[in-house]
């Protein structure tokens, strides 16, 4: 009988020990999310960009074609839309969205034309065809195209699957957080 309670007594240590354990590395865990994010670490798991951990770093200067930023998206119709469509994280914007990391193709006065693909200032971008539908079918439309608005940056990803500004228009620079910076990423 001593040997049964002895090793049920012993099982039931070992079942707290993996609990300890595990409660400790979720801890942990989060503590290394929470401290990452307040230094400007963000963890990407959209196809957009490569999946993984990236860097926001200060932009000190006007936002320039070739960026690759952080920007929160603004409250638009669009956006509204994309949230219900699922396109959209939780995070940290003002919209209680997650940033996109895209890159500034076009800036303030230049102009953007959208037919079957991307053209600015007259020369195509490439990997910018216009998909008629998403992963799931739901229909997608085209931004009507113009000249970038003062204070506006239209936004480009060559990812297939990617929903940038072909589809949303130019928005406000005032929402870049920053630059994007790889750190430890994983393109599939």
């Amino acid at each position: 009988m001593t040997d049964a309670r002895s090793r049920t007594a012993s099982r039931a240590r070992q079942q707290w020990m993996v609990v300890v354990v595990i409660a400790t590395g979720l801890v942990v865990a989060i503590t290394v999310l929470v401290a990452g994010a307040a230094a400007g670490y963000r963890l990407n798991m959209t196809a957009s960009e490569p999946l993984g951990i990236w860097r926001i770093r200060p932009l000190k200067r006007p936002p320039a074609v070739g960026d690759l930023v952080f920007i929160c998206p603004p409250e638009t119709e669009a956006f509204s839309e994309a949230r219900v469509r699922g396109y959209l994280r939780s995070g940290v914007c003002p919209t209680g969205d997650a940033p996109l990391i895209k890159m500034v193709i076009a800036i303030e006065g230049q102009r953007i034309e959208i037919g079957a693909d991307v053209r600015i200032d007259g020369l195509r971008i490439p990997q910018t065809t216009i998909v008629p539908a998403d992963g799931k079918g739901r229909p997608l439309h085209g931004d009507a195209g113009g000249i970038v608005p003062a204070g506006r940056v239209f936004l480009y990803s060559p990812f297939v699957a990617s929903w940038d500004s072909r589809y949303f228009g130019s928005i406000p620079a005032s929402g870049i957080l920053g630059l994007a910076e790889e750190v430890v990423t994983y393109a599939p």
